[in-house]
This record gives structure tokens, sequence and C-alpha cells, in this order.
């Protein structure tokens, strides 16, 4: 660069230029997504919050179909086909809204709809996927059980051959959309090895209480599964996977998505921190002029501003084909933890104000202990990278 070069103005909203690293396409489905999200889900999230209910669910699945933000990154079957670093900027806006509302995208696009479009059969493509896609359908996934999370092998729900049927028996829980699906990915033990299976869920012995009492993601809708003798046809199966690692490819999938996803609640956070900084006043001044504030925000927006940078980088490794398990376990670590202290920090700044519903800080950092357990513990993803790192497997 010559000296007489005009060097260009800093942003505080991109301090390390990252947007240079998007296509026009990129910015404009980042630009649609929080718009949609600004008009449709922040006015309101604070008080579905506060009741722990997201009433008009239904009809904001479809409004994300129509936008083409469900199954985004497939392809075919009314799916937008985008690419991994558009599904990503998308997760990172709805996030920015509410981590329910991304859950509600990531469970219906990277979970259910993902494990369809990658091992199912092309009737059950046909028969599911153009109506998730549009919203009208909602799905899905069930792996995690009572007494086995983390331990997806032990699971006890199991699924035996009658004649041409299948009959299956078991229970599900923490399943995001599980009250409202009309599909349930159920994924349950038989005698040749774990498979999955497309349930409708109007079928006899299915029920999906939901989960009530929680003090995280309540904008959204959690529930359990019972399978109580529920009887399937042969072809409700996934014909093209046998074993664990159905499941764990879809919940690499969707752990990428929360990478971004994590980010954006941060990024709320740290945006509102930012704000209160510079109008409130102690001592006769904004306390975003003493020095112990900027600190805190100076290193808030490193943090911040590195795990996007670390996302866009994962998301070019997965459009590649090149993205690895244990790279989506260093990103979900990272950026999972780093966005729970950003809103801790912004809850400092804030003081009192911190945790009222009028600001996004707490509502954000209650959502991002769930973000930080589910789709894999801070424990699992830790050891998944001592295995990549020493040889050595720990989970024995």
């Amino acid at each position: 660069m010559s000296a007489s070069a005009k060097l260009p103005p800093f942003d505080a909203a991109d301090p390390l230029g990252i947007d240079d690293l998007l296509d026009p396409e990129d910015l404009a489905v980042r630009d649609t997504v929080r718009s949609w999200a600004a008009d449709r889900v922040l006015p309101y999230v604070a008080d579905w919050y506060e009741k722990g209910e997201l009433p008009q669910m239904r009809e904001l699945a479809r409004e994300l179909g129509a936008l083409g933000a469900l199954g985004m990154s497939l392809t075919g079957y009314g799916c937008a086909g985008a690419s991994a670093v558009q599904y990503g900027l998308a997760c990172l806006e709805l996030e920015a809204a509410d981590s329910g509302i991304r859950s509600l995208v990531s469970v219906q696009g990277s979970l259910a709809m993902y494990a369809i479009h990658r091992f199912g059969s092309e009737e059950q493509k046909q028969e599911w996927l153009p109506r998730m896609a549009a919203g009208e359908v909602i799905g899905c996934f069930g792996l995690t059980e009572p007494d086995h999370g983390s331990d997806p092998a032990a699971m006890r729900t199991y699924a035996k051959r009658d004649g041409d049927d299948w009959v299956l028996n078991g229970r599900k829980m923490w399943i995001t959309n599980g009250s409202v699906a009309g599909v349930a990915v159920v994924w349950a033990q038989t005698e040749e090895g774990v498979r999955g299976f497309a349930v409708p869920t109007d079928r006899p012995g299915f029920s999906a209480p939901e989960i009530k009492h929680k003090w995280s993601l309540r904008a959204s809708v959690t529930s359990e599964l019972v399978l109580d003798d529920v009887r399937l046809p042969a072809t409700a199966v996934l014909p093209e996977v046998t074993g664990l690692r159905g499941p764990l490819s879809c919940l690499s999938h969707a752990r990428y998505g929360i990478v971004w996803g994590a980010m954006g609640a941060a990024r709320s956070s740290f945006e509102a921190a930012v704000e209160y900084a510079k109008t409130r006043e102690q001592f006769g001044r904004p306390i975003g002029g003493f020095q112990l504030t900027q600190a805190k925000l100076a290193d808030m927006a490193v943090e911040l501003h590195k795990g996007i940078l670390l996302a866009h980088h994962l998301g070019r490794r997965m459009d590649a084909g090149r993205l690895r398990p244990e790279q989506v376990s260093f990103g979900k670590l990272n950026n999972v933890r780093e966005a729970i202290e950003i809103c801790r920090t912004a809850r400092t700044i804030l003081g009192a104000n911190g945790i009222s519903l009028e600001y996004p800080v707490m509502r954000h950092a209650t959502n991002l202990e769930s973000v930080l357990t589910y789709e894999g513990t801070v424990e699992m993803h830790q050891l998944v990278l001592g295995k990549a790192l020493t040889g050595l497997d720990a989970f024995r």
C-alpha cells in the first residue's frame, strides 16, 4: 500500500472487516433474516419468554419457510440450497433475536430434515421434505432419553419387527418442537443396530407432553416423546443408515449452526452493553468513559469477532467438503463458552438493569446455559478434542 493510500474508516460494528469476506448474496441473506427477526420476533420475545410460551410458532414456521430458512443448506425438495456460510449467517441473526427461534430452525432443518434428506428413501423425501421446507409440517428429532443424554449408545427405546411392521416403545426427553411436530425422527435400538424412523405424530401410542417450568429457552417448545406400542409400516424406517453414525452426523450438522448462533446471542448482549455504557451516567459522565468499562467492552469485542471469524472459517470448510466433526466440536466449545462470558460481562455493565427483560442480556445468558449443554456438553467436546490431539480415547 502506498503512503498516500487511504485506509477505510474503523467500523465499530465490524472491527476486523469480516464483511469483506462475504459476497453480495451472503449479505442479502443476512440482511433478510435480520429484518424478519427485527419485525416478527424482537418486539414480542421478552413477553413470550416471561410467559414461557411461543404462541405463534406455526405461523412463524410458515414465514421462515417462505424465507427459505428451513432446511436452508439442503438441495431439492423445495429447499433453498444455500451455502453453509449463508445458513450460518441466518443462525446468527435468529439467535441474536432468541436462542429458541434458532433452535426451531436448527431442529427442523439440521436434524429432522437433514436426517430424512441424507438417510431417507425417495418416497420419504417426497412425502415430508417439501412440506417441512415450507413450514407446513414441523419436525422434531428424538435421540436423547431421560437417563441417556451423552451416552446415546445406551438408549432404551426399542423397535421390534412384527410381520411387515415395526413396533416402537420408549421415551425421549428434551425434544425441541416435539408437541407441535407432525413428524418425529426417532432413533431406536433394533436387533440389527440403531435405526431411524420417520414417525407421523398422529400414530396411536405416540404422545408429546410439553415440558414446563424451564428457566431457559422459555420462548421455545420443549417436550417429552412417549412411544407406547407405536406401530409403523416398514416404509417408516430410514433405509440408508444403521448405527450411531446416523444420528451423530445429524448432530454435527446442527452443532455447526450453534457455532454461529451463539455469536448472535453474544452480539446482541454486547451491543446492548455498548449502548448502555454510552448513555448511563455515573459520577457526572457516561460509564463508557471509565477505563474498567472500556476494558470490558474491548475484551468482549475481541472474543465476539474472533468467534465470528472462527464460524466463518468452519463454514468455508463445510462448503468445501472439508469440515471434520472435531472441528465442529472446536467451534461449539469455544463459541458457546465465550458467548456466555460476553453475556455475563454485559450484565455487569448494565448493573441492576442487566436482569431486566427490558434488555436482552439475561434472556440470552440463561438461554445459552441450555445451548452449552445440548447437542454435546462441554465435557464431551473437550474429550472429542482430547482424543483427536492425543490419539487416546478417554470415553472408554
